[in-house]
């Protein structure tokens, strides 16, 4: 497994050297991709090598390595036109897994899913971004140790569960709340302020709050297995991982495919993911920040994360890559990946508002990934103040409007945004997300729709279609599980 895909994770984000090793991962990744695209109905060594422009004997090579390392299976036989039939390859989807963390002004959600984006495991809670960096860090490791685990704990959401509205709160979701005593706030000082997993002293995530062991999961959950109370102090069963840790995963746990002692993971923090084979945790939240280097600047709203570098905060915490972006960035990415084509905007109206722009297919950044920072246009001088400490901004106007009730303003003002956006990019769609908009799709499709027709007959163009985007209220998690397993399959944007 770490022979394929680590390659193409270990590479990703640096320069594509022209080295045999880059070549050798870059060929593996397209055969990958192909293997994904193929489904369950597999596809043959000849179909990959027609495709990918390799020799028959390169493919051969690559898929041999991909089943010794379990990436791959063979999915059957196929009739051909002459001689024997051919043997048909497919993904191994449970072969690895990926995390993807949203961070949102109020909630947290994390899914784990397999190597076809498929989630097999979720975990949704309240979260103020505002309490400071331990108790936002505290509060990941914890989410993220409940769905490695397989639990469904306080606040889990099973696969397939319908997205039930977080419990109101008093106030906008968006205004940072003081720090709590005794948690430090985030560090500008170029590293996290916070103790790491390993360190003297480090305190695990205190779970006195609340009672998060993972609890047998619904039936046809994927994964779903049969705990121990917390009483009992026996296992924890994940059948994904074919792993069995002790209860809290601050002891060994046994394999159950090869009967191995697995020692604890340090810190007793996290269940041990060798067996599941856990890439990497993708974490994305609200801008502007730095996707290069995985460090905050002055999160809108949360002007006290300016300089706290994130993915270095949580790669120790969770002993895995991290990949920190935008979470427009990677609701757009997952689009992509799911099949959107052309040039499109994702717009996210929920406790803030933003864009993800895709160009000629990939997810574009900007040279400081200030891209997409569409909800901080001024729409109108001397308007009502935002958080990001301008005036009149599209963000300001239409989450003042939500704010009335009056969703027909709402999508008014995010249209006249949207169709600004049109103007500047030709792009092809208009996709639209975020909490507030899935609450009420027809209000804003239709205003938005509405506004860019309108621009289309003073133009004399065809009016750029308005779509509600897939996958609900975990498109952004999902997608920013495709931070890391994009390199995997040869996407460079992830």
């Amino acid at each position: 497994m770490r022979g394929a895909v680590g390659a193409a994770v270990g590479g990703a984000g640096q320069g594509a050297g022209a080295n045999l090793l880059a070549l050798r991962s870059h060929n593996t990744a397209l055969v990958l991709d192909l293997l994904r695209a193929a489904g369950t109905e597999g596809i043959s060594r000849l179909e990959l090598a027609e495709r990918t422009g390799l020799t028959p004997q390169a493919v051969s090579k690559i898929t041999t390595r991909l089943r010794e390392e379990g990436l791959a299976a063979e999915a059957g036989r196929r009739a051909s036109t002459g001689g024997k039939p051919r043997t048909v390859l497919r993904l191994v989807p449970e072969a690895g897994h990926a995390v993807g963390v949203h961070l949102d002004r109020d909630e947290l959600r994390v899914v784990l899913v397999d190597l076809r984006g498929t989630v097999v495991g979720e975990r949704r809670t309240e979260l103020d971004l505002g309490a400071g960096a331990e108790a936002v860090l505290g509060a990941v490791t914890e989410a993220v140790g409940s769905v490695l685990s397989g639990g469904a704990g306080a606040g889990a959401v099973l696969p397939g569960a319908s997205d039930v509205p977080s419990p109101s709160r008093a106030g906008r979701g968006d205004v940072p709340l003081p720090n709590p005593p005794d948690v430090p706030p985030p560090s500008r000082a170029g590293r996290p302020d916070v103790l790491l997993p390993g360190a003297p002293d480090a305190p695990a995530p205190s779970r006195a709050d609340r009672p998060d062991v993972p609890l047998p999961g619904a039936p046809g959950a994927p994964g779903a297995s049969d705990a121990a109370s917390p009483g009992g102090g026996g296992a924890v069963a994940d059948e994904r991982a074919g792993v069995v840790m002790s209860h809290g995963g601050e002891g060994p746990g046994t394999s159950r495919r090869t009967g191995e002692t697995l020692p604890a993971r340090e810190g007793g923090v996290l269940p041990d993911t060798r067996e599941m084979a856990l890439l990497g945790a993708g974490v994305v939240l609200p801008g502007p920040l730095d996707h290069e280097r995985g460090v905050l600047h002055r999160v809108t709203g949360f002007p006290e994360w300016d300089g706290f570098p994130l993915r270095e905060a949580l790669a120790g915490r969770l002993g895995v890559p991290v990949v920190v972006d935008k979470d427009t960035n990677a609701a757009a990415l997952g689009l992509a990946v799911g099949g959107e084509g052309g040039s499109f905007a994702y717009l996210h109206l929920g406790t803030g508002l933003g864009a993800g722009l895709v160009i000629g297919g990939s997810v574009h950044r900007g040279a400081r990934t200030g891209a997409g920072e569409f909800g901080h246009q001024v729409i109108q001088l001397d308007g009502p103040p935002c958080t990001c400490g301008d005036r009149g901004c599209v963000e300001a106007l239409c989450l003042d409007a939500v704010a009335r009730g009056d969703l027909d303003e709402a999508a008014r003002v995010l249209g006249t945004g949207a169709a600004n956006l049109v103007s500047l990019l030709d792009i092809d769609v208009v996709l639209l997300g975020g909490r507030t908009v899935t609450a009420a799709p027809e209000p804003f499709v239709r205003g938005v729709g509405a506004v860019l027709a309108e621009r289309a007959r003073r133009t004399g163009q065809d009016a750029v279609p308005v779509r509600l985007a897939p996958g609900g209220g975990r498109a952004v998690a999902a997608g920013a599980a495709q931070l890391v397993l994009g390199p995997v399959f040869g996407r460079g944007d992830g």
